[in-house]
């Protein structure tokens, strides 16, 4: 199934879902590895669930908390390609990162070309940011993200309905769309009823 832009999904903590969500197109399977977060997953678990599903990137969701150190060592142990991060690190990851920042810091236009040229220096391996919207939003705020989308690759999550979806394809552009898994109702057991109404309405015609 092919998608009109690309698609992540984040706290990947069963097998439904990473077999769904990998048919139906997504990109790339976040796991939460940090055991500082709710739903963290094992190492051994992120290795099983990925021996099942082929085509998707895999990558890890971390706090601020673990050190560099235990990231890197995550990465190269789950064979992940990217990482997604509270907050910037200390110290330069070996993967690419998703960092997330707070939507009102970007609507606050604290978002300068200082700092992208600050984090171009901090991520060498290359970097995107994630944002999570909480309601629709406005033609100012959908313009503000915008003029950033153009630089910088930005990720949207939350707030992500099929009736959402015209106004951030057309008007903010994002460079993707990060949606959430779910837990299974009972072993192989799962409602995706959400999450289908948004990969059908994202399917290529």
């Amino acid at each position: 199934m092919a998608l009109i832009i690309p698609v992540l999904v984040r706290g990947i903590n069963n097998l439904s879902d990473a077999r769904y969500c990998a048919g139906m197109g997504a990109d790339g399977l976040i796991f939460t590895l940090d055991p500082s977060l709710p739903g963290a997953v094992d190492v051994a678990t992120v290795k099983e669930l990925a021996g099942w599903v082929a085509g998707v990137e895999l990558i890890g969701e971390f706090s601020a908390t673990l050190p560099v150190s235990e990231i890197n060592r995550l990465v190269e142990e789950c064979g992940l390609q990217r990482v997604a991060l509270r907050q910037p690190p200390t110290s330069p990851l070996s993967v690419p990162v998703l960092l997330h920042v707070p939507l009102y810091l970007l609507f606050d236009k604290r978002f300068t070309e200082e700092t992208r040229a600050q984090y171009t220096a901090l991520f060498p391996a290359g970097f995107a940011l994630t944002s999570t919207l909480d309601s629709t939003l406005s033609d100012e705020q959908a313009a503000t993200l915008a003029s950033i989308a153009k630089h910088t690759p930005l990720w949207l999550r939350d707030a992500i309905t099929p009736a959402s979806l015209p106004t951030l394809l057309t008007q903010v552009r994002p460079a993707g769309l990060v949606l959430e898994g779910g837990d299974e109702i009972k072993p192989g057991l799962r409602d995706f009823t959400e999450l289908e109404a948004v990969f059908e309405a994202l399917e290529e015609e």
